[in-house]
C-alpha cells in the first residue's frame, strides 16, 4: 500500500468537486468514514447494524443516519449519529473533506458522507439498539483485488455494477461498498 498521510487524504479529498444529489425527495442522511492510523497502517471503522434498526437491518455500514430537522448540518448529523451509534466525541474527530453524495435504491436516502480521522487507541461505546458489533478493517486489506469482486445488476430498469468487499467475515456491499470504492479511489487510486 502506498504511504499516504493524513494531509494526502486531504489534499486528495479538496482537490475534486464533490457531486451533490438535489433531488429533494429523498431523504437527507450523513455518514463518517472514520479512519486511524496504528503501527503505520489505516484501519476503517465500520459497524454491524442490529436487526431491530428500521432500516438496513445486520448490514455493514458506517457510523451515521438521517438528519434531524431541515436546519441540521449534515456535517453534525454524521456526527451526531456516530456519537450515537459508537459514542465517538466529535471532539475526537478531525473531518479531512468529503465524498459524492451516494443514493440508496431501495430506501430512498442521499447520503453524504464525510471522511475523518479519529485518535488510536479509542474506547468506543456500541449502542445496544443500533450496532451489533464495531469493525475495524485495514484498508490494506480492503485494496487487496482478491478482496473486491463486482457484479452487475438490474435496477431501475437500468444495469448498473455492485459492488462487495469481503474482511474477515463481513461483506460489505450496497451504498457502504459504493462509498468505500470511492474512498479508496480517490485517495489511493485503487
Amino acid at each position: 500500500m502506498p504511504e499516504v498521510t493524513k494531509e494526502d487524504i486531504r489534499r486528495a479529498l479538496s482537490g475534486r468537486e464533490k457531486r451533490v444529489n438535489q433531488d429533494r425527495s429523498l431523504v437527507l442522511a450523513a455518514v463518517l468514514v472514520p479512519l486511524y492510523e496504528k503501527a503505520g497502517e489505516y484501519y476503517l471503522i465500520f459497524t454491524k447494524r442490529t436487526e431491530k434498526v428500521d432500516y438496513h437491518k445486520g448490514e455493514i455500514s458506517f457510523p451515521g443516519g438521517v438528519r434531524r430537522g431541515e436546519n441540521e448540518p449534515l456535517r453534525i448529523t454524521a456526527l451526531r449519529e456516530s456519537y450515537e451509534e459508537i459514542g465517538l466525541d466529535p471532539k475526537d474527530v478531525e473531518i479531512l473533506g468529503e465524498l459524492d453524495d451516494m443514493v440508496t435504491s431501495t430506501t430512498n436516502f442521499v447520503i453524504s458522507p464525510f471522511v475523518a480521522t479519529i485518535p488510536f487507541p479509542y474506547e468506543f461505546r456500541a449502542s445496544p439498539a443500533e450496532v451489533e458489533e464495531i469493525i475495524e478493517a485495514p484498508i490494506a486489506a480492503l485494496l487487496d483485488k482478491s478482496h473486491f469482486r463486482e457484479e452487475l445488476k438490474f435496477c431501475q430498469g437500468e444495469l448498473v455494477p455492485e459492488y462487495f468487499y469481503e474482511y474477515s467475515r463481513w461483506v460489505i456491499w450496497g451504498a457502504t461498498a459504493r462509498i468505500l470504492k470511492q474512498f479508496l479511489e480517490v485517495v489511493f487510486g485503487a
